[in-house]
């Protein structure tokens, strides 16, 4: 105690100088003090000596100040910059105390930020990684990295081992990848800003979509016995610890786009993790129990954290209730007497129906079918606020009911025209014309409401597929029945009830528009509509078309 009231003491007398005297009084008073010490100590001391005029510079228009534990929120910092141990190295006693608090925090900051000044900086926690952490995937040691970029991984979306591929192998592609995209990338500076105008491809690209046809052509048919036995082989062998062997199923050149594609997902996912937003072992659905089907997600949904953190999700494939396990949803199914969603049904035609229902009115049914619909969409934004819009949902009946198939919402009064603000088809039902009949209906309701309608952007990937495969198909119809000399964007717009933006959008895609003398010319291709025709010969009479004379439907009034 005595060695802290004389530090203290120093402390004071070198603090209430008004300029450089009374410091080398100081510096005077240790040298004597310390007088007995050898000459090899003199730097010590000279450099104590310089601390203290830099001290007494720093403080000449402020004394010592009191310091007690009712000020200051957070300890004080030591001379070493840390936060002191023990309650003996605070300084809460100073006979000259005599200015305020805000004073004392001004030199207490200015202090706190000279010693810690040559302190290095310390990283963000989340950009770190947890290497206690290990991969899911059997057999996985968690080094490298789908794509390449990362020494290590931690999900099976990163993991080279599981997409049956070596680290090394991953940094090849890698660097491959890198390539390309700077090959494109300085075509892509070559181009000439107005180059939209032609829409007649190049000789280069002429090229390179003949080489993919070739690629394409090249592919075998079906896989030979050897190759069977080995996919069956390793299916057995890893069952759903390991992505299924891909080679031979399809073109190399679609089997590298499709490889493109994962190391972008997982790159992103990656950045995602970085950035905190989602964590190693985070509350996600991965699977859910629907009717008779169970589901592998696709996004985050935002369900209540008691049900997300579950991992696996049991709902009702008709009132959309989820539960937590499938005892509870078992019980459920015995007392649920849904068996259509509530609202109207405003369409039916063999065992396809759509019911029109209200958010307003149904409101818990709207909000679990968002839910249910963000864990495959990436998007979706709306899960509550369900009032202002009307849902369509298609259902397929059997004799135990009518099964969500899909759906789509409008708003009920939208000033931008737009006929669908989201729509999903479930994944069960994927690549079987659903979708397409989803959209067809929603023209339709265009076309009754006497209006010219859009999606609402952005558009999901799949969803973008679909719109722009319907659009197609309506123009080429249209083409095909067409008689006259000349055709009017306008026209087509009126009768299809397409935007005609996006009507343009799709004859440049098909480069069936052409900017001739200050005009733009419609180009009626007949290789394109021979092509369309012979897969509508193809398809024959197909339930899966929408049949407007089976629409029972008025536009509502209001809201």
């Amino acid at each position: 105690m005595p060695r802290r009231r004389q530090v203290r003491t120093n402390r004071h007398m070198v603090g209430s100088g008004s300029d450089g005297t009374e410091d080398s009084d100081s510096s005077a008073e240790r040298e004597q003090t310390n007088s007995s010490e050898s000459d090899g100590n003199m730097p010590k001391r000279q450099r104590l000596t310089r601390a203290s005029t830099r001290l007494s510079q720093s403080s000449q228009d402020t004394p010592d100040l009191k310091r007690t534990a009712d000020h200051d929120e957070s300890p004080p910092l030591t001379p070493t910059g840390n936060a002191p141990s023990s309650e003996s190295e605070l300084d809460i006693s100073s006979p000259n105390a005599s200015h305020d608090e805000s004073q004392a925090k001004d030199q207490a900051s200015r202090d706190s930020d000279k010693d810690l000044s040559h302190r290095p900086k310390r990283r963000r926690c989340h950009e770190t990684y947890n290497f206690n952490m290990k991969c899911p995937t059997p057999g996985c040691n968690s080094l490298g990295h789908l794509t390449g970029k990362h020494e290590r991984h931690f999900a099976v979306s990163g993991c080279p081992l599981y997409h049956n591929l070596s680290a090394d192998e991953c940094k090849v592609k890698a660097i491959s990848r890198e390539k390309q995209e700077e090959e494109v990338k300085g075509q892509e500076e070559n181009n000439s800003r107005h180059a939209t105008r032609h829409q007649t491809p190049t000789s280069k690209q002429s090229r390179y979509k003949e080489q993919v046809s070739e690629m394409r052509k090249g592919r075998s048919t079906g896989l030979q016995k050897e190759q069977k036995e080995k996919h069956m082989e390793h299916r057995q062998t890893h069952s759903n610890t390991r992505e299924p062997l891909l080679e031979n199923i399809t073109s190399e050149y679609d089997l590298e786009l499709f490889r493109k594609a994962q190391a972008r997902a997982s790159e992103d996912l990656e950045k995602l993790r970085i950035q905190g937003q989602i964590t190693e072992g985070s509350n996600m659905i991965k699977t859910i129990l629907f009717g008779r089907y169970e589901l592998d997600t696709w996004y985050h949904s935002p369900y209540p954290e008691e049900y997300a953190r579950l991992g696996r999700l049991y709902v009702c494939e008709f009132c959309l209730k989820y539960m937590k396990s499938q005892t509870i949803l078992r019980r459920h199914m015995a007392k649920c007497v849904w068996k259509h969603p509530p609202g109207d049904e405003v369409y039916r035609k063999g065992g396809i129906s759509v019911f029109e229902v209200d958010g307003k009115k149904n409101k818990i049914y709207c909000q679990n079918l968002c839910l249910l619909a963000k864990l495959f969409l990436d998007h979706k934004t709306l899960y509550y606020d369900v009032e202002p819009f009307l849902f369509y949902v298609m259902t397929e009946a059997d004799n135990t009911g009518c099964h969500l198939v899909g759906y789509f919402s409008k708003e009920k009064n939208s000033f931008l025209n737009y006929n669908v603000s989201c729509i999903l088809t479930m994944p069960q039902y994927m690549r079987q014309g659903f979708g397409k009949m989803l959209i067809d209906f929603s023209y339709l309701l265009s076309k009754v409401e006497e209006k010219v309608g859009s999606p609402e952007r952005p558009l999901s990937d799949l969803g973008l597929i679909s719109y722009r495969s319907y659009w197609k198909e309506v123009l080429l119809r249209y083409m095909y029945n067409f008689q006259g000399k000349e055709i009017s964007i306008k026209e087509i717009s009126q009768e299809t009830a397409v935007n005609p933006v996006d009507i343009v959008s799709t004859l440049q895609s098909l480069q069936m528009l052409k900017y001739w003398k200050g005009k733009h010319l419609v180009l009626k291709r007949q290789d394109l509509i021979d092509e369309w025709r012979a897969k509508e010969i193809k398809r024959g009479n197909s339930n899966k078309t929408i049949d407007p004379s089976s629409l029972k439907w008025t536009p509502p009034k209001g809201t």
